[in-house]
């Protein structure tokens, strides 16, 4: 299979892979491109069709992980820079319907507990739900076992509900 069409195949769960890691959907489609590039070139690729996934996958983590330590140097550098020139200005919100208001905040709450997770936990929740595969799907792209997507899923499950139960506990301690 040429690499072309190998990541055409496998846009969409690569894209969800990206996202998972960093939590951008602008930031998506150059750390596409920098895969793009990283696999053509690569002078050894597999050339058995099932390790193309796992393949791809790691060439994926690798490339967000060049693009986060790009996006950290970025800001540490617009920091020193509004440290040192932009004034500090106050903005506010217009208020909106209740409804739209705790839908959003619900949003964010489990969008901040997907953060808090380790990468591999949001990344493995991210391809169950929002790409709705099986253990057996993942476990073929990611080249694991469906038993250890089987374990992971579990244990990102509990550390997911964990963050979300510790940050509703501390709301409530807040307020009293």
């Amino acid at each position: 299979m040429h690499w072309e069409t190998a990541l055409q195949q496998h846009d969409r769960w690569l894209r969800t892979v990206v996202f998972s890691r960093v939590g951008e959907a602008e930031a998506v489609d150059e750390i596409m491109q920098e895969i793009a590039l990283a696999a053509a070139g690569q002078s050894v690729r597999p050339d058995v069709p099932e390790r193309i996934a796992p393949w791809l996958y790691r060439v994926a983590i690798r490339q967000t992980l060049l693009y986060r330590r790009k996006c950290g140097r970025r800001r540490r550098l617009a920091g020193q820079y509004a440290e040192r020139h932009v004034p500090v200005e106050s903005v506010s919100k217009a208020s909106d319907p209740l409804d739209w208001l705790l839908a959003q905040e619900r949003r964010t709450l489990v969008r901040s507990a997907m953060r808090r997770l380790a990468a591999r936990d949001a990344e493995i929740l991210q391809l169950k739900y929002s790409e709705d595969w099986t253990c057996q799907q993942i476990a073929q792209h990611l080249g694991l076992s469906q038993s250890a997507v089987e374990a992971r899923l579990h244990r990102a499950r509990k550390r997911l509900r964990d963050e979300l139960a510790a940050r509703d506990r501390w709301e409530k301690d807040r307020e009293s």
